[in-house]
């Protein structure tokens, strides 16, 4: 379950997926102080079924439409890693 979390849109088809999801951790990490650990994403976005990025679980959903990033922090990872 995710406890906060942040929408984020990036359609620029110049950048790649971890390019767009750097963009959205820098974001939130600015707006909240805390560094996200999950992000949700439309299925035709994960490359190559990709379930990390770097400390960030990658999670394919198919209610967040494509070139919308939804990322916050998991209660249940945070203390998986604590």
């Amino acid at each position: 379950m995710m406890n906060i979390g942040m929408l984020w849109f990036d359609n620029d088809p110049k950048a790649d997926f971890k390019v767009k999801l750097e963009r959205a951790t820098n974001y939130y990490r600015t707006k909240y102080g805390q560094n996200p650990n999950v992000c949700f994403v439309h299925p035709s976005m994960v490359p190559s079924n990709q379930t990390k990025s770097g400390l960030i679980e990658i999670r394919p959903n198919r209610s967040v439409r494509p070139n919308h990033f939804w990322i916050g922090i998991n209660g249940s990872l945070e203390h998986a890693n604590a």
